[in-house]
């Protein structure tokens, strides 16, 4: 995947915008407007005020994960401002300008790709924005550019000074230059600089920052939607007579789609009054009616029979020679993505006969698209405004846009005199979404009389995620889904004579990638099979998988994390009654070590210590976000594990909030301490990376304080381990 982008590449691509945007340049609405005052666009990236004041205009939605820090940060060092002149604001929907390079000509943010696409992209936005001025300044001063320099904002020069507001409309007027010098890596002042921090924690801290959910337009309604309770079954009719005696209700309206009934209030308690006290009669005739147990069996069943698709092939008869075997077969259940925002969008009519919707967008692109089919309108009369969103784990980003959807549903049946807000409550969230597909993985390892792996057999059935959507194409070659193989298939182990055989079973729910996609669940059954294969070899997990990563720089990098994360770790020292698990992982172009230390023992409950963490994601570009990402995405992975999961009755999901679906508790974790491996390679992803890697460490600590107790069924709690 081509993530990365020529300074040449950049001002080729942008060229056929920045002159429209010269103009105008990006508003807080997201929509093209005018911005501070005299404030100027010298590329589709950076906007700068007649007050010094820069903008980033922003291409990657902000839910946590720190592109509204990390892109500004890019621009600033190249500009030459310290990160208290600089600003943010999220782009307007426009994949011609903003699309992510990960993706094609689609916009979007999604993959731990925000960084890795964008590195080059927004450091040469900046250097370009900084020669323009400097060249701005040398025809005023009569000087050579080449005497100038930018400083805190200050452009200085030979006995001169000034702020680069006052050169902004001279640059504006210049042409880009074709390719910007980029500053030495050893010049760098922000990149890197662990006391660089989020430009969005004041808001965030002093409750004045405005989430999606936070958004109440004049005038609006809320809208609720009333779901089928299983997948796939359709409204026929209603009956709302219950529903008139709540005070606030407007009506109810069966979607277009007849998907649910959209129910209208004057406000949210209202609406889910009114919802409770709607009658619908629905068509179940093509609804899902299978109980989890029955896909479980489904799953179990095809990892039996001959796989559909051979990924990967070995030699002729390895494990026939082996000496000793080591053979388990796991299960991964269904799981929700459970952000702490439920979804929600708003949509509302624009003077001008277009939409604008107000949304926490993940894949603007796409909701983009549907809203211009749904009301019959060119693209550009379709405006998107990003908004903060409070989690998402892949759930914002559907190939559906199914949320989107349902808010432009429900608008199109009003008169469009007001706007509406469309709000999921919790239990919608845990019932009516789309949800991490359930795996199974069936794994036999040879070993030789050394106690090497000669030959490693691993079978895996689940639901695919990608067929059946737009971004088939993306993901899957040759029947096979990678998002399903990822991490076994490519892993940098170097395995003698191992083979990989895919099977798709039916889809049960709506499936969706979910933090760290396919490695959630090939992760742990890697690294799981690697402790099983170590103990079973009578050898140390820490130097039996260094033993298979060894020959490039692939593997070097793995085994570069792996060794910090025992060293930090104190891998093999652990205290009187406690035990350590660990495990590695390479995804999303990072590799991820982690220690982890417990107390206890599964059947007198398990006590999580400490867990250590060792990242190489390339140049760290900001390090306080990247650890406060791989805490994230520990506690993410560990949480789930723990006791989550997403059960089936005849279709019906089971869970509806969180006494029943438990997110991670404070308590949970003792400490985690993070260490990022310097490097000089191209920045990669730190979302998701953090999570793989998590749960099989967890796993085989758990294993160490409990008589090899090797967990191949999740949740934990469910599967003989209880927590303390």
């Amino acid at each position: 995947m081509n993530t990365q982008i020529t300074r040449r590449g950049f001002l080729a691509g942008s060229a056929a915008g920045a002159t429209a945007f010269l103009l105008v340049g990006v508003g807080a609405n997201g929509a093209t407007a005018a911005g501070p005052a005299e404030a100027k666009a010298l590329n589709p990236f950076v906007k700068i005020g007649s007050d010094g004041t820069v903008t980033a205009i922003v291409k990657h939605f902000e839910k946590g994960q720190g592109p509204a820090t990390g892109l500004p940060t890019l621009i600033a060092e190249e500009l030459g401002v310290r990160m208290d002149q600089i600003r943010y604001e999220f782009a307007p929907s426009n994949p011609e300008l903003y699309a992510n390079l990960a993706f094609g000509k689609f916009q979007g943010t999604g993959g731990s790709t925000a960084m890795a696409n964008s590195f080059m992209q927004y450091r040469t936005a900046g250097a370009a924005a900084r020669e323009m001025l400097l060249m701005a300044a040398a025809k005023d001063w009569s000087v050579d550019a080449s005497k100038l320099s930018i400083e805190d904002g200050l452009i200085k020069g030979p006995g001169k000074s000034a702020s680069i507001g006052e050169f902004v409309i001279a640059a504006s007027a210049l042409e880009a230059p074709t390719a910007p010098k980029l500053k030495d890596p050893a010049d760098f002042k922000l990149i890197g600089n662990s006391k660089v921090r989020r430009l969005d924690s004041e808001i965030k801290s002093n409750g004045t920052a405005m989430y999606a959910m936070d958004l109440h337009l004049p005038n609006q309604m809320i809208a609720v939607i009333k779901r089928p309770p299983r997948k796939d079954g359709l409204a026929m009719s209603f009956d709302d007579s219950s529903s008139n005696s709540v005070k606030g209700f407007i009506r109810a309206a069966i979607l277009p789609n007849k998907a649910g009934v959209a129910v209208y209030a004057e406000n949210t308690w209202a609406a889910f009054r009114a919802r409770e006290e709607l009658e619908v009669e629905w068509d179940m005739s093509k609804a899902e009616n299978r109980s989890s147990e029955q896909i479980k069996s489904e799953i179990m069943s095809a990892l039996e029979a001959k796989p559909t698709y051979n990924v990967l092939k070995n030699e002729p008869g390895p494990m026939e020679k082996a000496e000793k075997t080591v053979e388990k077969t796991f299960y991964f259940p269904l799981l929700a993505h459970a952000p702490m925002e439920p979804l929600n969008c708003s949509i509302e009519a624009t003077e001008d006969g277009g939409i604008l919707l107000h949304d926490g967008c993940q894949f603007p692109t796409g909701p983009h698209s549907a809203l211009a089919q749904i009301f019959n309108l060119p693209f550009e009369k379709v405006q998107i405004k990003t908004m903060l969103a409070g989690g998402s784990f892949g759930r914002r980003a559907t190939p559906t846009a199914d949320y989107q959807v349902e808010a432009a549903l429900a608008f199109i049946l009003t008169d469009r005199s007001r706007p509406v807000k469309l709000v999921w409550s919790r239990e919608d969230d845990l019932t009516g979404g789309y949800y991490r597909p359930a795996f199974g993985h069936k794994v036999k390892v040879g070993l030789d009389s050394k106690g090497d792996i000669i030959a490693w057999e691993h079978r895996i059935a689940g639901q695919s995620i990608m067929k059946g959507t737009p971004f088939e194409s993306f993901s899957v070659h040759d029947g096979v889904d990678h998002s399903s193989v990822e991490g076994v298939s490519d892993t940098p182990y170097r395995i003698p004579g191992q083979s990989v055989g895919l099977t798709d079973t039916p889809k049960a729910t709506s499936l969706l990638w979910w933090r760290s996609v396919g490695h959630t669940h090939t992760a742990y059954v890697m690294e799981v099979m690697m402790d099983l294969a170590a103990k079973t070899a009578g050898k140390d997990p820490l130097a039996f998988r260094l033993a298979y990563l060894k020959g490039d720089k692939n593997q070097d990098r793995m085994a570069g994390v792996l060794k910090l994360a025992a060293e930090k770790g104190n891998w093999g020292k652990a205290a009187e009654g406690r035990s350590q698990g660990l495990a590695v992982h390479k995804s999303f172009g990072s590799y991820v070590a982690e220690v982890v230390e417990v107390s206890g023992n599964a059947e007198d409950g398990v006590k999580i210590e400490k867990v250590t963490c060792a990242v190489d994601c390339g140049i760290a570009v900001n390090p306080d976000i990247i650890k406060a990402q791989m805490e994230g995405g520990i506690g993410y992975g560990i949480g789930h594990v723990m006791r989550d999961q997403i059960t089936l009755a005849d279709g019906e999901v089971e869970q509806f909030n969180f006494p029943d679906y438990e997110p991670l508790r404070i308590n949970d974790i003792g400490a985690i301490d993070v260490h990022i491996i310097s490097s000089a390679e191209a920045p990669t992803g730190v979302g998701e990376p953090g999570t793989p890697p998590a749960a099989p460490a967890l796993a085989n600590a758990i294993s160490a304080a409990s008589n090899d107790l090797h967990i191949a069924s999740l949740p934990m709690s469910e599967n003989g381990v209880s927590f303390s």
